[in-house]
C-alpha cells in the first residue's frame, strides 16, 4: 500500500534491494541447519577429545594412588614381620640367663674342685653399725698366717651398711683344730682411730665350715662389738 503514489523509477530500486535482502535471508536460513548439523556431527569428536584428558587424569591419579599404596604395602609388610623379632629377643634373654646360670655353676664347681668339702673353710662379713664404728679395713689370719687383707671403698661400706654380706675368704684347712683371727681397723667413738680383733677356734670335719664375722653397735656400752660364729 505504501507504493501507491510512487513512480516506477522510485519503487523499482527499493524492490530490488528488498529482493536482495530476502534472498540473503533465505541463503542464511538454508546454511544455518547445515552449520548446526556440522556442529552436531562434530560434537561427539569434541566430547571424545574432552573425555580423553579426563581419562588421562584418572589414569594418572590411579597411578599415583598405586604408587602411594606401594610404600604403604611395604610398611604393612614390615609391621607384619616385626612380631617375628619378639621371639628372638626372648631367646636372647633366655640365653643370657642360661649363661649366667652356667657361670654360677662353673664357679661352684671350681670351688668344689679347688676347695673340697673335707678341707673347705669360708669366712663371711656382715656389718650393723653407724654410730660407734666406721670400718676401713679387715685383716684375716688363719692359724697365725695372714690369708686376706681388704681395704674398703665408700661404695662397699655403703653396701655393707645396707645389709650386704661379703664373702671375705675361701680356702683349705687341715682336718682337726684350727683358729681364725680377724683384725678390724677404722674410726671409733668420737672419730678416734680404732683397732680391735676377734678370734674363733673350730674343729674341721669332712663337711665345709662357714665362719660369720659380725660388727655391731652396742647401745649399752657405747662402742662397737666384734663377734665370730662357726657353722657347718
Amino acid at each position: 500500500m505504501f507504493l501507491e503514489g510512487m513512480s516506477k523509477s522510485e519503487w523499482l530500486p527499493l524492490a530490488v534491494r528488498s529482493g536482495v535482502c530476502c534472498l540473503l535471508l533465505a541463503v542464511l536460513g538454508l546454511t544455518a541447519p547445515v552449520r548446526a548439523d556440522t556442529v552436531t556431527e562434530a560434537s561427539p569428536a569434541a566430547a571424545v577429545a574432552d573425555t580423553e584428558p579426563g581419562a588421562t587424569a584418572e589414569a594418572s591419579a590411579a597411578d599415583s594412588t598405586a604408587a602411594e599404596q606401594a610404600p604403604a604395602a611395604d610398611a604393612d609388610a614390615t609391621i607384619a614381620e616385626a612380631p617375628a623379632a619378639v621371639p628372638v629377643d626372648q631367646d636372647l634373654e633366655a640365653l643370657k640367663k642360661s649363661l649366667l646360670n652356667l657361670k654360677r655353676d662353673l664357679v661352684i664347681l671350681e670351688e668344689d674342685l679347688l676347695f673340697p668339702a673335707s678341707s673347705q673353710v669360708a669366712v663371711f662379713l656382715s656389718v650393723d653399725v653407724g654410730e660407734f664404728f666406721d670400718l676401713d679395713a679387715v685383716t684375716l689370719k688363719l692359724n697365725g698366717r695372714e690369708v686376706q687383707h681388704h681395704l674398703y671403698t665408700d661404695k662397699q661400706i655403703d653396701a655393707l651398711y645396707r645389709g650386704a654380706v661379703q664373702k671375705l675368704y675361701v680356702g683349705n684347712v687341715k682336718q682337726g683344730r684350727n683358729r681364725v683371727t680377724a683384725f678390724f681397723t677404722g674410726r671409733g667413738p668420737a672419730g678416734r682411730d680404732y683397732k680391735r680383733a676377734t678370734t674363733v677356734e673350730f674343729e674341721k670335719t669332712f663337711e665345709p665350715t662357714f665362719i660369720e664375722l659380725a660388727v655391731t653397735d652396742s647401745e649399752a656400752r657405747y662402742q662397737p662389738e666384734f663377734s665370730a660364729t662357726v657353722s657347718e
